[in-house]
């Protein structure tokens, strides 16, 4: 990987992964202080105030390797230093060749290989590798369309690796348009705007990421016109990325909502379920962390809308276990991230808060619930947990297996089958499940029969 070239680029990047990997308070007292050294290799060095460059290498090593592993790859080793050993300060983003627009390179963590397809994004990424594999002939443009975080950025980021490795020569430039608005600027103050339409206009694939921020700039949009159509004669390939469809960006001109609209108009949709379970479990497996099923699967219900946020929340959870060695465990999941991910109102019940239900009704602790035990003061109960786990929450049969000591979905269908005949038969067994169906409609918020 680059060195300096990047660097400026991740090391924001890697504090805002620290940020929601530690409390405020952590983080403006240990982590504020570290500055970004040099990235050289697969090595990124962090300098320390030199009071408390062990203490924090000590105490902090893991989960500051863990949240530079989230941006720069399972591969990069930190080093913590001194920071009287560190060299003269690096200069400043933006001080280099006047006129070079610096654009971010392809992350290495964004692959093809990385993203977790699903029935919200099967298109999207199909057209991206289709454009991947053949710029310029298979959609051009292709306009990708989206809320934040649903993985736009991964394919453009996916695209550029897979050009840069296997196009086999071919010139590929990933870019944000505020990237490319700042660099559009500092063109026209220092008098280099040949060299900024040269250096825009001379590839052969152009990814453009977040293409709705170049409404209600005037100059910057008819700047991109002409470069579109430079790009578009000569058969280079386009990718643009947005927030809406081009014909709900009422403030750009018409033409070049018209140009937007010209090839494969395609959407990318917040993940499923299952999907978001799959890229939990991909993404674990990848920083090398086993961790317990039903922990993601408290994750996954927990962050539904947007995966940025849902491997953030991975993120905050791993770092939280690494500085605590707390097992990770639904109740510790539940735990870390309760301030920033509570329940709505409407957000069905989890598996475990029909345990705790079902605990609390019938006297029993989670482990007698969960044991082998076939007492039937235990039995019933555990019978009972298992059907109202099917029928209030959305976890599968095998997940409430798992929940239940690690019993296989055909016990949980027998629990389930047992009960509801129970249910029909004995009234006071038909009362309690209709106390615990109250109890677990109610703290959370009203709900609606």
């Amino acid at each position: 990987m680059p060195a300096d070239a990047d660097l400026d680029h991740h090391w924001p990047a890697i504090q805002s992964e620290l940020r929601r990997a530690v409390s405020d308070a952590t983080y403006q007292i240990w982590f504020a202080p570290l500055t970004a050294r040099d990235l050289a290799g697969d090595t990124l060095s962090v300098a320390a105030p030199d009071r408390v460059a062990r203490y924090v290498a000590d105490r902090f090593g893991r989960v500051l390797q863990t949240c530079a592993a989230a941006v720069l790859g399972p591969e990069v080793e930190v080093e913590i230093v001194a920071a009287s050993a560190a060299p003269a300060p690096r200069a400043a983003p933006g001080h280099d060749t006047p006129g070079r627009p610096a654009d971010p390179g392809p992350n290495p963590k964004h692959t093809f290989d990385q993203f977790v397809i699903g029935e919200g994004n099967r298109l999207a990424h199909a057209a991206a590798l289709a454009v991947a594999e053949l710029p310029g002939q298979a959609y051009n443009p292709l306009f990708i369309y989206g809320p934040p975080g649903v993985g736009k950025t991964h394919l453009l980021h996916s695209i550029a690796g897979y050009v840069l490795m296997h196009g086999a020569g071919l010139n590929v430039r990933y870019t944000t348009i505020d990237d490319y608005t700042t660099n559009f600027v500092r063109s026209l103050q220092n008098g280099s705007i040949d060299h900024f339409k040269a250096s825009y206009r001379g590839v052969d694939v152009l990814l453009i990421d977040d293409v709705q921020f170049l409404e209600d700039k005037t100059r910057t949009e008819e700047e991109f016109f002409h470069t579109f159509n430079a790009l578009y004669e000569t058969g280079s390939q386009l990718v643009l990325t947005s927030d809406r469809l081009p014909r709900d960006m009422a403030a750009l001109e018409h033409r070049l909502r018209e140009r937007f609209e010209s090839g494969l108009v395609t959407d990318i949709c917040a993940p499923d379920f299952q999907t978001r379970l799959t890229i939990l479990r991909k993404r674990a497996d990848h920083d090398g962390h086993e961790l317990d099923p039903a922990a993601l699967e408290l994750l996954a219900d927990r962050v539904p809308d947007n995966v940025r946020a849902l491997e953030g929340a991975l993120i905050r959870v791993i770092a939280a276990h690494s500085l605590t060695g707390t097992s990770v465990t639904p109740g510790f999941v539940d735990e870390v991230l309760t301030s920033l991910y509570p329940r709505s109102p409407s957000q069905r019940r989890s598996v475990g808060d029909v345990q705790a239900a079902a605990c609390s009704e019938f006297s029993l602790s989670h482990d007698e619930l969960v044991s082998p035990s076939r007492a039937a003061r235990v039995a019933w109960p555990r019978q009972l947990a298992m059907y109202l786990s099917r029928e209030l929450t959305d976890a599968t049969l095998p997940a409430i297996g798992r929940q239940f000591g690690g019993r296989d979905h055909t016990t949980v269908v027998y629990a389930c089958r047992r009960a509801a005949e129970r249910l029909q038969a004995d009234r006071s067994a038909y009362e309690a499940a209709q106390r615990l169906t109250d109890l677990l409609a109610g703290p959370t918020g009203d709900r609606n029969p």
